[in-house]
This record gives C-alpha cells, structure tokens and sequence, in this order.
C-alpha cells in the first residue's frame, strides 16, 4: 500500500478538530450534568451522581420545564406533519412550469435569508395587530413554518426533478386513477425523501428559537425555557437538561433512521418477491 501524503494527515487533522469544535460543548454539558450533589457550574467536579437528573423530576422553584417540553414536542409534530403535506404538494405542482413559478419559488426561498428575529417579529405584530391571539400554537406556528417549508419544499423540487414519470405512465395505462398513481406509485417511491422532510421539519421546529421568540405568546417552547433559565438557575440542573434533551434529539434521529431501513428493508423483499414470481 502506498503511503498516504502529507496533505492527507493535515486534513484529517483539521476534521478532527472540526468534531472537537463541534461536539466538544455537548460532551463537556455532558459531562458537567454529572456533578455531585454539591457541584456547580464549572470545573473542577465534586463528585459523581444522578442528583441533577432527579432533581429535574421533581418541582422546580422556577420555570415549567416539563410543560414546555411538552409544547415544543406538540409544536414539532404540527409543523413536521404541515411540511410534509405541504412539500408533497408544492413539489407536484412544480414539476410543470406555471405562469409566476418562478416568482413563487424565489418568494418560497426568500424567507430562508431574512434575519429570524424579523420574522418573529413581523408574524407577532401582524397577530397583535389583526386582533389575533398570539400563542405558540398559532403565531408560532405560522413562524416556524417559514423556516421548514422551505426546506421541505427545496429537497421535493430535487425529488421530482429526477423522478421517473414511465412509472406513473405504467400506472395510467393499467387503469389507475391519478389518485391511486400518488398513492401506490409515487409516495412509496418518495418516502425516503418524506422521511427525510419529516426528520427537517421536526428538528427545526424543535430547537427553533428566534422565530419563536415573539411569536410564542404567554407559553414558553422548551428554547425558550432554556434561555430564561440561564438567567435564574445557577445549578448543573440546566446541564443535567440538556444532556436530556440531547439524548431526545438523538432517540427521535435513530427513529427515523429506523423508520427508512424497515421501509428499504420492505422495498427489498417486495422486489424480491416480485421477481419470483415472474420466474
């Protein structure tokens, strides 16, 4: 085997400090949320424990980290399943070319580069001001979408620009209405994809902060919580959340991962038992 060149081992170097860089807060939060009953917030630990876990599942003198927990997970599913339908449906209509598509596709993208913090504040003042009531579950709502859809909706034009339209044509001819092509042609072929989709709308809606900020009303989302304990809790019980939330954000990526290898998985024995059964 040839040896590797020097450019070789400065990259990989520079990757694994990139990790370091990238991982190192979580590991280190990790790490702290660990302390002893009588830990603080820095280095050096005094002692090892779960006290700080505990101490999350009992009632907390400020804050309501469970009920926004709880609103943040509700808030994820409204949008993850909103931006699943949605990108589904923009990405159809866009696989012809329609007067003002273009126009409408650079709107769709526009919100992507404007500051977060303005759009919080422009769907906020647009409730305030229309006599609506702002909530997480409608202002915020409406907020985070404009960050997600785009997402959705940019991953389903890349989709469809390579979908091959002869098996929608096959379907047709064997007598398929357009509706049943979508159903028992088109979704199951996409449905990596709408995994995919998924996964983004639920993450970004979940970890969303900016746009939730002005927008979320009387009731905190689980950022929102985090960031105003910063301010008042001076115990590793913020680590200790976390580290929690963390782990939460890695169950819900292995789930997803899971949901696309027992839908690869299907795929395959389907095709397999079609191929038998034409030998």
């Amino acid at each position: 085997m040839e040896p590797r060149p020097r450019s070789f081992y400065l990259l990989a170097a520079f990757f694994a400090l990139f990790l370091i860089f990238l991982y190192g807060p979580t590991i280190t939060i990790a790490i702290l949320s660990f302390q002893g009953p009588q830990g603080g917030l820095t280095f050096p630990m005094r002692g090892w424990s779960l006290h700080w876990f505990r101490d999350l599942f009992e009632q907390q003198a400020v804050g309501d980290i469970w009920g926004s927990f709880r609103r943040s997970f509700a808030l994820g599913l409204m949008v993850m399943v909103t931006t699943v339908v949605v990108s589904v449906m923009g990405g159809l209509a866009f696989r012809k070319r329609f007067a003002g598509s273009t126009v409408l596709f650079y709107l769709i993208i526009t919100s992507l580069v404007i500051p977060s913090i303005l759009v919080s504040l422009g769907v906020g003042l647009i409730f305030s001001q229309s006599g609506l009531n702002v909530h997480w579950s409608t202002s915020g709502f409406g907020a985070q979408l404009t960050w997600t859809l785009p997402f959705g909706l940019l991953i389903m034009f890349a989709v469809f620009n390579r979908f091959d339209r002869s098996y929608e044509e096959a379907a047709r001819d064997l007598g398929a209405s357009p509706w049943q092509t979508i159903r028992h042609v088109v979704l199951p072929i996409i449905a990596p994809s709408l995994i995919g989709v998924a996964l983004f709308g639920f993450t970004l809606s979940y970890d969303e902060f900016a746009r939730t900020l002005l927008t979320a009303g009387g009731y905190n989302t689980l950022p929102l919580e985090i960031f105003g304990m910063t301010t008042n809790v001076t115990t590793p019980v913020i680590f200790a959340l976390g580290t929690l939330t963390t782990a939460f954000s890695f169950v819900v990526i292995g789930v997803f991962l899971l949901i696309v290898w027992l839908t690869g998985r299907q795929r395959r024995r389907r095709g397999s038992d079609a191929g038998q059964g034409l030998v």
